[in-house]
């Protein structure tokens, strides 16, 4: 399997590093508006990535990262929203389970926040920072040199 290079913190323009940086900063987009809607920060992520994503490997990596990170995080405090507003409506059914999810889903909100704004810090400075599974994951579909879609060629090579 080859890689392509890994550009170097001089290597990349200032624009690449802030559009890099604020693929990290989506995560606020709810928070900003002051919104309980967690699915808001996964259309956030989306629409940043898909902007986003010819603007070069640096920028793809990091928005693909953050869009992959975001996901079960914003899933996770959705339903914890969800089941808040059940529980609203069915009157006073908060229990010691609801409020341990809640707890839960708030801690990993904080981590991600805490890794979130590392990261945002590091692309800013052209470094990468490489969540656990989700920067593999986004290193592997960005930076891995895809292989020449021969199909469109009458003489191919043969099959081995």
């Amino acid at each position: 399997m080859e890689f392509h290079p890994i550009p170097q913190p001089e290597e990349i323009s200032t624009r690449e590093k802030e559009d890099a940086t604020g693929a990290y900063l989506m995560m606020f987009a709810t928070v900003a508006i002051g919104l309980p809607l967690p699915l808001i920060n996964i259309i956030a992520a989306i629409v940043y990535y898909f902007v986003n994503r010819d603007k070069g490997m640096f920028v793809k990596f990091h928005s693909l990262q953050s869009l992959y990170s975001q996901l079960p995080v914003s899933l996770i405090n959705s339903f914890a929203v969800i089941w808040a507003i059940v529980n609203f409506i069915k009157k006073n059914l908060f229990t010691s389970t609801f409020w341990g999810f809640v707890i839960m889903a708030g801690t990993i909100t904080i981590i991600y926040f805490i890794f979130s704004i590392i990261a945002a810090v590091r692309a800013h400075k052209g470094r990468f920072y490489y969540f656990i599974f989700f920067g593999k994951l986004s290193y592997l579909q960005v930076y891995r040199k895809k292989e020449k879609d021969l199909s469109s060629f009458v003489n191919k090579p043969p099959v081995l």
